[in-house]
């Protein structure tokens, strides 16, 4: 589902992907552990086709990114830091304002439906700029999946949220990854992050330094797994 092959982005002088080499399979559930400046923020925004890269080959869906980027952004569903919601919109007029973007067949429909998943249908015809942290995540997340893309990509979706919104993050994100869509999501929550990934990369100095599945023996300490892909990656 996702391919890319020596990918490299410089800015200036600095390297922050180097000849990264990067697999996942339809249907996969990927965390991105890494220390901060590890690369991984700029990792999803070039496989969003929000930015290029320097070098390297890079495909999603069997479409080439950057040639094919408007076909790609079909495929794909996207969480940023940053909520990207219109704050003077209800939460179901943000999603009507994205669907017709897609020209979304039984808008109406959609938008219902993901409102129902993320458990916001209660506050569909309330103005998002009145909805806490957490909600307007949900919402963005509704908004990623509403034209039903193959896959997802978010990056840091747990910060600036409390306990409570981070437990219901985590079965939104649950049954999300149920509907078979492919994830690939950066985290600095390993606790969290154990209980919900098939597998853990981690990015360190612009490069994979590890990758474990979740039935792989060393990712039972997967604290212990991550360290040690930081030393054996400097």
């Amino acid at each position: 589902m996702i391919s890319a092959a020596q990918l490299t982005k410089r800015f200036g002088n600095k390297i922050v992907l180097r000849n990264l080499d990067l697999q996942i399979e339809a249907g996969e559930f990927v965390a991105m552990l890494g220390p901060n400046g590890a690369g991984k923020s700029t990792l999803l925004r070039i496989l969003a086709s929000l930015s290029s890269p320097t070098f390297g080959r890079l495909e999603i869906a069997g479409c080439r990114l950057p040639h094919q980027a408007a076909a790609v952004r079909r495929r794909l569903g996207v969480v940023l830091h940053q909520p990207l919601l219109y704050g003077d919109l209800s939460a179901a007029e943000n999603l009507q304002f994205f669907g017709r973007m897609y020209a979304l067949p039984a808008l109406d429909q959609s938008v219902a439906a993901a409102l129902e998943l993320v458990g916001l249908a209660a506050r569909r015809d309330d103005l998002v700029r009145t909805f806490s942290r957490g909600m307007q995540q949900r919402l963005s997340i509704a908004r990623a999946i509403l034209h039903d893309p193959d896959v997802l990509l978010l990056d840091e979706p747990y910060t600036g949220l409390d306990q409570d919104a981070a437990d219901i993050l985590d079965g939104l994100l649950r049954r999300v990854a149920a509907t078979g869509r492919t994830i690939l999501m950066t985290s600095h929550d390993l606790i969290r992050i154990a209980g919900l990934a098939t597998r853990f990369d981690v990015l360190s100095r612009g490069r994979i330094a590890a990758s474990a599945r979740r039935e792989d023996p060393s990712a039972r300490d997967l604290l212990g797994f991550y360290r040690e892909a930081l030393q054996h990656g400097r």
